[in-house]
């Protein structure tokens, strides 16, 4: 039987969501092993001088326990 965890995260990025993301998921996979999978729950975007200067997700990631 399989146990499951969840985390949450936030990550930024310059470019997009989808890097912010990206970003996200890599920088955990550094000291979480067995990730499954991440739930996005929000999205922001941080505006300078009229234009959008970062990209933030606010994610649950879900990750498989080790036995």
């Amino acid at each position: 039987m399989a146990i499951a965890k969840v985390i949450e995260l936030t990550s930024a990025s310059s470019e997009s969501f989808e890097d912010a993301v990206r970003k996200g998921i890599e920088r955990a996979t550094k000291t979480v092993e067995n990730i499954q999978g991440a739930w996005v729950q929000e999205q922001q975007v941080k505006v300078d001088g009229n234009r959008i200067t970062e990209w933030r997700v606010n994610m649950k990631v879900t990750f498989v326990l080790k036995d």
